[in-house]
């Protein structure tokens, strides 16, 4: 079981290995997206090694290029409230230009701005 798990791409896991987080890395929107409904409706992900139990995760940390992918279903789910936790965390190039935060996104939908 993990509590926490990572989707991102391979170096990145590579470093979180290295405390012994798991992860999975992925490439396309397709896979993106089916690895994150796999996590949270089923508490489980396919990895090389065999499957991995994730009823415990509590927190999942994402790369923004891969919640980018992931899109409007990855919001849907953040706002719900439910476990697992989204942290999503800059990739190695940086943060896309594009990337819409959370937090940013309830403060637009709120109307509140702080400078």
């Amino acid at each position: 079981m993990a509590e926490i798990f990572v989707l991102a791409e391979e170096e990145i896991l590579i470093a979180f290995g290295m405390i012994g987080i798991k992860g999975k890395a992925v490439t396309s929107r397709e896979d993106a997206i089916a690895t994150f409904r796999e996590i949270v409706q089923n508490k489980t992900c396919k990895l090389d090694r065999g499957p991995i139990d994730l009823s415990d995760c509590k927190m999942l940390i994402m790369s923004e290029d891969i919640s980018d992918m992931i899109g409007e279903e990855l919001s849907e789910w953040q706002l719900s409230g439910a476990f697992p936790l989204i942290v999503e965390i800059p990739p190695l190039e940086g943060s896309p230009a594009n990337h819409t935060h959370l937090v940013d996104a309830v403060r637009q939908a709120i109307g509140i701005k702080i400078k």
